[in-house]
């Protein structure tokens, strides 16, 4: 979201930074690209080893912020745990980030070092430590527009569900498969076992998937047996991958892609378009969308039976990953791992975040010519 940060000085500008990023930062470094005065974001990193080359950092995340349109200047802050800041400690990594800073032709705003209780400047020559506390107060529109989290951890947490929620699901999941087996193939249909006609109600849902995801953002779903209709999607691939596709682009996009999982079953290529969306080429997707999806995925992961946990959370990794929130997404990922060490897009988006690699469309202008 574009962010325009009225501070007069340095003091006024550490009030507002963790309401730029939604969290209050910590052991961190933070990056925040400028186009002609105007901030365009933040960018967290964690704050490296003490014996990590800090050349190499500072030249990875510079890069980043150098892909950020239109940036021509960037403001860097130093989150650290120290609580004596004469002199600032990390001096390498704040020099190494003003010379990359340097050779990516942007202009250094300014370069700050945050500990415990107290801040200061970098820079040639004494600088004064001043309080935290002194910090003035952030603007009322700030705090109302931007609530905080205590840390960048904060809020990848599942909602609660209590034990009978999780049974309830259980118990429809299981009835909805019954269900499509006996709609799919007969299978189940000579059970003694009667099968709840609300599994069958569920189950015929799936006949327009595009549809049940897309309802899914305008009414996130209560009923336990809608609930596991769409964690029996989730579990599928196939099927996921085109609920994702829907949640990220629409409904006519969730069509294109059913069509072509469609085909390539039956011996077609699958369009390179639709893969390359899913690695995060393309526009900017619509934000609202996606943190929408990503709650209703995250109760869906809340209320799943174990075994089939690992679907909602990896769609859970990959919404978190395309809104730039690196950190959970790497959190819902490795939960999924920790279930099933080999699943797929679980393993995918881990490698992606151990990588660095963020979407393409998180350096691009919104379609609205925004940033």
């Amino acid at each position: 979201m574009t962010t325009i940060i009225k501070a007069a000085d340095a003091a006024e500008f550490l009030a507002l930074a963790p309401h730029l990023l939604g969290f209050t930062p910590s052991r961190s470094v933070v990056l925040v690209p400028f186009a002609d005065g105007r901030s365009l974001g933040g960018m967290r990193f964690d704050l490296p080893p003490e014996d990590a080359d800090p050349v190499g950092f500072a030249s990875t995340a510079m890069g980043l912020a150098c892909r950020v349109s239109p940036v021509d200047a960037v403001l860097a802050i130093v989150y650290c745990d120290a609580a004596e800041l004469a002199p600032p400690p990390r001096r390498e990594l704040a020099a190494a980030l003003e010379t990359a800073a340097e050779r990516c032709g942007l202009r250094l705003m300014d370069l700050l070092c945050v500990g415990t209780d107290a801040w200061t400047r970098y820079g040639p020559g004494p600088h004064p430590v001043a309080p935290l506390a002194g910090l003035p107060a952030p603007p009322p529109q700030a705090l109302a527009e931007n609530p905080l989290h205590p840390d960048h951890l904060a809020g990848a947490e599942l909602p609660r569900a209590d034990l009978a929620a999780r049974e309830r699901v259980g118990r429809a999941l299981q009835q909805v498969q019954r269900a499509i087996a006996v709609c799919c193939d007969g299978s189940a249909a000579g059970s003694d076992d009667r099968i709840d006609p609300a599994a069958f109600v569920a189950a015929c849902a799936l006949d327009d998937l595009p549809a049940l995801f897309e309802e899914a953002l305008e009414e996130p779903p209560d009923d336990p047996y809608d609930q596991a209709a769409l964690i029996w999607c989730l579990a599928r691939p196939s099927l996921r991958d085109i609920g994702l596709t829907a949640w990220l682009d629409g409904l006519d996009a969730g069509d294109a892609a059913l069509d072509a999982q469609l085909r390539w079953e039956g011996g077609h290529e699958y369009p390179a378009s639709l893969a390359e969306r899913m690695m995060g080429e393309g526009e900017r997707p619509d934000g609202e969308r996606l943190r929408t999806a990503l709650e209703v995925t995250r109760r869906l992961a809340a209320v799943a039976p174990r075994d089939v946990r690992p679907g909602p959370l990896s769609v859970c990794a990959w919404i978190a990953w395309a809104l730039g929130r690196s950190t959970h997404a790497e959190r819902y990922a490795s939960w999924a791992c920790e279930i099933d060490p080999e699943h797929g897009l679980s393993r995918i988006v881990l490698s992606m975040v151990q990588a660095g690699h963020l979407p393409d469309w998180a350096f691009r202008p919104r379609r609205d010519g925004t940033t």
